[in-house]
């Protein structure tokens, strides 16, 4: 199977790599350093499995490439590693149409195990996450789900809300996104209108609490 890792950092690129290659059954086509150049490398490989890092540098996080690579790579199938051990990162990542979720601090059988199940047709979560997805379907009540920001919020702006969170001018948004001045400042003010936030120091709370802050 052809496999593309995405982790903007090189050891654990070179850590996964050296992995995968020992396998008789699995190859890394490529390597990428942020989820652009992941959704680039898709496009050029087409590869069965896409080993995605949830928190990379800003304007391209794993949680918003693995969306647009589903959108229009969907044969490609995507396991996130993370070092984030968390029921909400776990639904959204899902809802996103991730079909692995695996700790980077998991032992490389469980990491092999899960690439194997996600090409037979599966879908992995490290076993510690399982119960919790369970109960994040059971306990959700209509309300919680209305006000779900990746229900309320378009795709762009889940990528500028954490950006600004983190204290970004417009220019250097627009610079990181590729989109005008003009474009970020309709976005923010979406934002807001849509969360109900009155200035930037709610925006970070809100941020906070959500952990859009780690993407």
């Amino acid at each position: 199977m052809k496999i593309i890792i995405a982790d903007d950092h090189a050891v654990v690129r070179s850590g996964f790599m050296h992995i995968l290659n020992f396998q008789n059954d699995m190859e890394v086509v490529a390597t990428a350093a942020d989820g652009l150049e992941a959704y680039e490398l898709v496009a050029k490989h087409r590869p069965d499995i896409l080993l995605m890092d949830l928190s990379m540098p800003p304007g391209e996080s794993g949680l918003i490439a693995t969306g647009k690579i589903k959108e229009d790579f969907p044969e490609t199938k995507v396991i996130i590693l993370t070092m984030y051990d968390d029921e909400e990162y776990l639904f959204h990542v899902l809802k996103n149409g991730a079909s692995g979720y695996v700790l980077k601090n998991s032992p490389d059988e469980e990491l092999l195990t899960a690439i194997r199940t996600v090409y037979d047709g599966g879908t992995y979560i490290h076993p510690s996450m399982a119960t919790s997805l369970v109960r994040q379907f059971v306990t959700k009540d209509v309300g919680e789900v209305e006000t779900d920001p990746y229900k309320i919020l378009s795709r762009r702006e889940i990528e500028i809300l954490p950006l600004v969170a983190k204290g970004y001018g417009n220019k250097e948004i627009a610079e990181m996104l590729y989109i005008s001045v003009k474009t970020v400042e309709a976005h923010k003010a979406k934002i807001m209108e849509k969360l109900n936030l009155k200035s930037r120091p709610e925006l970070v709370e809100y941020a906070l609490r959500k952990k859009f802050l780690n993407f």
